[in-house]
């Protein structure tokens, strides 16, 4: 944790407190989740005489706070292992504000998403991998440009969190790009990650909502990078390694 940079470290802090919440009494637990979780019903107009606690305010704050909250200890250490790599490079090079503005765009990104399809939904969603996804497809606009983190030739961990990134059109050219994208999106499709549902038949997968963290990232990354774009003509990283290593 030492290595880590402060925000990220600070973030997964975060996460650890709150889920101390599973020490409390069942009856305080299951108020913390009506209250701070993500409950798509709470949004269904045609509802008479239902009161969710919270009431407006948790129309609000539930859009980020279901992020912070996790089924158990697997689901949150599952979280941390994927947000590490990415997390790690991407705090280095937003800094500590950006880098919290960003994730709780990314877990509101995958909220939104998860009530566009799941609009009557009663089961209220948690997990922090809204706003992993959104860290794994903000650091795919750098992370495999030369120098950086998932590039053959790395420089040391400041450095490689600072290389010019590639545009969004450039991204989606790039090969090793396209190639994380297929494997993400299959097994996200076909299996599911990550965020857990709880509900009457115990846990199912919000794999929507990492899809809605994910477009999130890749789309905004521009208006969190404090870091001038590469130029035109060094956008092709892959070519770069794949000369650098004939």
């Amino acid at each position: 944790m030492l290595t880590l940079p402060g925000a990220l470290t600070a973030y997964i802090a975060l996460l650890a407190v709150v889920h101390l919440r599973v020490l409390l009494p069942p009856e305080v637990d299951n108020w913390i989740i009506d209250v701070f979780a993500f409950i798509p019903k709470r949004y269904d107009s045609t509802l008479l005489q239902i009161h969710f606690p919270g009431g407006a305010g948790a129309k609000v704050w539930t859009f980020v706070t279901y992020s912070l909250l996790h089924a158990n200890l697997s689901h949150l250490g599952f979280n941390v292992l994927w947000l590490l790599p990415f997390g790690s490079a991407l705090a280095r090079r937003f800094g500590p504000m950006r880098f919290f503005v960003f994730m709780a765009v990314t877990a509101a990104a995958g909220a939104l998403a998860h009530l566009v399809t799941h609009e009557h939904a009663i089961a209220p969603m948690i997990g922090a991998s809204a706003s992993v996804s959104g860290t794994m497809a903000a650091a795919l606009r750098f992370a495999f440009v030369q120098g950086s983190f998932l590039s053959f030739r790395r420089g040391d961990a400041e450095a490689a969190a600072r290389v010019p990134a590639l545009s969004l059109l450039g991204s989606l050219r790039n090969t090793r790009v396209l190639g994380f994208l297929a494997v993400w999106f299959g097994i996200n499709i076909i299996f599911g990650m990550g965020s857990i549902a709880i509900g009457a038949d115990g846990q199912s997968v919000a794999w929507q909502a990492h899809i809605g963290g994910f477009l999130a990232g890749l789309l905004l990354f521009s208006l969190f990078d404090p870091i001038p774009r590469a130029p035109r003509h060094a956008a092709d990283a892959s070519s770069w390694d794949e000369q650098g290593r004939v």
